[in-house]
């Protein structure tokens, strides 16, 4: 596992859920729905709470069912988050890839799994991010059909083949 590795995750995973954004935004009924609205918030809150770990934050988690906010109020902060972890992965000294890293939210999963979880690296943490990413951003893409709306293709070899592009975040 390799900074620009992960980086190049990172990059995919930004664009494809900026595409992901930008569709639920503009269908009406998708941009309104509890279930996708949560999927994506639920994944934005889990983002930054990795960013907190990696960068000895507090932990700003809660869990919650995001039903006193939409989507277009939470835009703004979900955009700053993917410049902010840009910037953290991309000053990354590769070294720390390799040391453990316990999250601060280790407690919860310890309730969950019925033990003390093994143990994990910085580099994992930051895998563990892009593949929850992709995890629900494959429900949001399932929830957006169901909801009517055309879910945008996504795949990592889409992006390849599209020429890495930006993201193109909607004006918030």
């Amino acid at each position: 596992m390799t900074r620009d590795l992960l980086l190049d995750l990172f990059h995919h995973m930004e664009w494809a859920d900026e595409q992901v954004w930008t569709a639920t935004l503009k269908h009406d009924a998708a941009s309104s729905d509890s279930m996708l609205r949560h999927y994506l918030l639920h994944t934005a809150s889990v983002q930054k709470a990795f960013l907190d770990a990696w960068t000895n934050q507090p932990l700003a988690f809660k869990a919650q069912y995001y039903d006193d906010t939409s989507l277009a109020a939470e835009l703004a902060a979900v955009r700053g988050y993917y410049a902010l972890a840009r910037a953290y992965l991309a000053s990354i000294d590769p070294a720390t890839l390799p040391e453990p890293l316990v999250v601060p939210w280790v407690h919860w999963v310890k309730r969950q799994i019925k033990r003390t979880p093994g143990p994990t690296t910085r580099g994992e943490t930051v895998l563990q991010m892009i593949s929850h990413t992709t995890h629900h951003r494959g429900q949001a893409s399932a929830r957006l059909r169901q909801l009517g709306a055309a879910p945008p293709l996504v795949d990592y070899i889409a992006w390849l083949w599209l020429g890495r592009p930006q993201p193109d975040w909607p004006a918030v």
